[in-house]
């Protein structure tokens, strides 16, 4: 009955469905001496988790503090973000330079021929997109239309 009760163990060890109280029994009859003969192979296991058990490490492990290397990161870190904050501010005050000098040359000639080409450019760009525009709204009084002829308004 016990040889069944263990069998019956094992298989549900295998499984990873036993309670500690099963695994506590299947060391205790695997220490034994009286072991089945069929059962030997599995001796092995539970013998190395009670030497494992009884194993003590004597190394001792050297504990260091990482201060030295906290302090070089955050140094750093500090330069880096130094370095970003200088950059932006070298890069944006030569970027208002010539944004101011182009406002100031913004829509200003001095040919009076030249600025009427230039008007004469933009309302012709203006008068394109706006044709664009009632073409469509050409479409939707069209729609329209239709639209009160089938529902009869």
């Amino acid at each position: 009955m016990e040889l069944n009760k263990i069998e019956f163990i094992l298989e549900k060890y295998f499984q990873g469905e036993t309670t500690i109280a099963e695994e506590n029994q299947l060391k205790e009859y695997f220490s034994s001496s009286d072991v089945a003969q069929h059962l030997e192979q599995y001796k092995p296991i539970f013998g190395y988790f009670s030497l494992a058990k009884e194993q003590k490490s004597t190394y001792e492990i050297p504990l260091q503090s990482k201060k030295r290397n906290v302090a070089w990161l955050s140094i750093a870190a500090s330069a880096v973000v130094l370095l970003g904050i200088g950059t932006y501010f070298f890069v944006s005050e030569k970027n208002d330079t010539t944004t101011v000098v182009a406002q100031t040359e913004l829509g200003t000639y001095n040919d009076p021929e030249e600025a009427l080409k230039a008007t004469q450019k933009a309302l012709a760009l203006l008068s394109n997109n706006v044709n664009v525009g009632i073409e469509s709204v050409q479409y939707i009084g069209e729609y329209e239309q239709s639209k009160n002829k089938i529902f009869k308004q």
